[in-house]
C-alpha cells in the first residue's frame, strides 16, 4: 500500500511539473513586458493631476506584476505641455495625460471631451461620455489623429480666477488680457476679453510680469501652488466655462491595438480609477487650500449676474455658429443638451435640494 501511494504521489508530482513547465511560457506569452512613455500636459509641483498620471502608472503596474511599466514625464520634459496630442499622434510617446479642450485648433468638437461652458458638472459629464455619446463623438474625431482615449481625471467646478481689479459688469472684460484654454476663451472673446492660452507652468510669469491681466488655472489647491495671490488680489467664482473638466489619457491607435485584450481591460480599469482619485483628492484639498489663500489676503468675489448672462448668451451664440459648419461639434451640442436638460431637472430636485438643506444648516450640527 506504501509503495502504490508513493507511486501514485511521484505520478501527480510529475504530472504538475510537467504542467508547470508548459505552463510558464504560455503565461509569459499573455503577459508580455511592455514599457510606454507617457508624456503630461501638467508640471511636475501639480501633484493632484500630475500625480494622476502617476496613480495611474502604478496601477497598471501592480495588475500585472510589473510587466507593463508606464513612465510618467511632465510637461517640459519630453515635449511642451501643449503638444502632447501631437506627440501621441506621431507616436513619438506612446500616451499622453492632457485635456483634449486644448486641440480645438483641430476641430472645435474636442472642447466637449473637456467640457465646455455652462455645459456639465463632473458627475453630468461623466455620464455623458459613458451612457450619452461622448466617447464615441469624441474618439470619432480623435481618430482622424491616429489616437484614442479615455476618460482619466476631473477637476470638478472650478474657480474663475484670478484678477487684478475687480469686475463690476460685462463691460470690465473689454480688454482684459485673460489666461483660458479651449473654447471658454471664444466664448469670452465675444464679450471683449484677449484669451491667452499659456501652459500651467508659464502662467505666473506672465501675470507678474504684466502680459496678463488675469489667469484661471483649476482651483485653491493648485492656484495657490502656482503662486497667483502674489501678483493678483481678486479671486472670482464660480469658472462657469469648466463645471467639471474631464482628463483624458490618450493612447496612440496603432500601440493600444497591439495590446492584449487583458491589458487594454486593465488601462481602462486604471485609468477610471485614477480618474475617481484625482476628483477625490481636489475634493479634500481644495477647502483647506481656500481658507489659506483668504488668510494670505485673497479677496473672494462671486462673478456679477451680468457677467454670468453675458457669458451664457454669448457661449450659445458660439455654439450655435460652430454647428452650423462642424458636423461634429452638431452632434456633441445637440447629444449635451438633450441630456442635460433631463439632468437639471433631476439634480434640481435630488442633489441641488440636498445640497442646499446641507448649505444652510452649516453649523447647526
Amino acid at each position: 500500500m506504501k509503495r502504490r501511494r508513493f507511486l501514485g504521489a511521484s505520478a501527480v508530482a510529475a504530472t504538475g511539473a510537467a504542467a508547470s513547465t508548459l505552463a510558464a511560457p504560455a503565461l509569459a506569452q499573455t503577459q508580455p513586458e511592455v514599457k510606454w512613455r507617457l508624456t503630461s500636459s501638467f508640471p511636475r509641483s501639480l501633484d493632484t493631476i500630475f500625480g494622476t498620471a502617476q496613480t495611474f502608472a502604478r496601477l497598471v503596474s501592480e495588475a500585472t506584476d510589473g510587466r507593463f511599466q508606464i513612465q510618467a514625464f511632465p510637461a517640459g520634459e519630453l515635449v511642451p505641455g501643449l503638444q502632447a496630442l501631437d506627440a501621441v499622434s506621431n507616436g513619438a510617446v506612446d500616451c499622453a495625460h492632457t485635456a483634449t479642450y486644448f486641440y480645438t485648433g483641430k476641430d472645435a468638437a474636442l472642447a466637449f471631451g473637456t467640457g465646455v461652458p455652462f455645459g456639465f458638472n463632473s458627475r453630468q459629464q461623466h455620464s455623458w461620455w459613458f451612457f450619452g455619446g461622448g466617447a464615441e463623438i469624441i474618439n470619432g474625431v480623435l481618430a482622424k489623429y491616429n489616437v484614442t482615449s479615455m476618460p482619466m481625471g476631473n477637476s470638478g467646478c472650478q474657480m474663475g480666477g484670478f484678477f487684478r481689479k475687480e469686475l463690476n459688469s460685462a463691460d470690465d472684460l473689454k480688454g482684459l488680457k485673460f489666461r483660458i484654454g479651449g473654447i471658454g476663451g471664444q466664448v469670452l472673446a465675444k464679450l471683449g476679453v484677449v484669451p491667452q492660452q499659456i501652459a500651467p507652468g508659464d502662467v505666473y510669469s506672465a501675470l507678474e510680469r504684466g502680459s496678463i491681466d488675469a489667469a484661471e488655472f483649476v482651483g485653491p489647491y493648485d492656484d495657490e501652488k502656482l503662486g497667483l495671490v502674489k501678483v493678483a488680489k481678486y479671486y472670482y467664482y464660480p469658472g462657469w466655462w469648466e463645471g467639471g473638466a474631464m482628463l483624458h489619457l490618450v493612447v496612440n491607435s496603432a500601440q493600444w491595438e497591439a495590446l492584449p485584450r487583458h491589458y487594454q481591460a486593465i488601462v481602462r480599469n486604471a485609468a477610471e480609477a485614477a480618474n475617481n482619485w484625482m476628483l477625490a483628492k481636489y475634493d479634500s484639498v481644495n477647502p483647506p487650500a481656500l481658507r489659506r489663500l483668504v488668510q494670505q489676503g485673497v479677496e473672494l468675489r462671486p462673478f456679477p449676474a451680468s457677467i454670468l448672462e453675458a457669458g451664457h448668451k454669448a457661449a450659445f451664440e458660439l455654439y450655435g455658429e460652430l454647428a452650423a459648419t462642424n458636423p461634429a461639434f452638431r452632434q456633441a451640442l445637440e447629444s449635451m443638451n438633450a441630456i442635460r436638460s433631463d439632468q437639471l431637472v433631476w439634480w434640481q430636485i435630488a442633489e441641488y435640494a440636498f445640497d442646499s438643506f446641507n448649505i444652510r444648516s452649516r453649523g447647526k450640527s
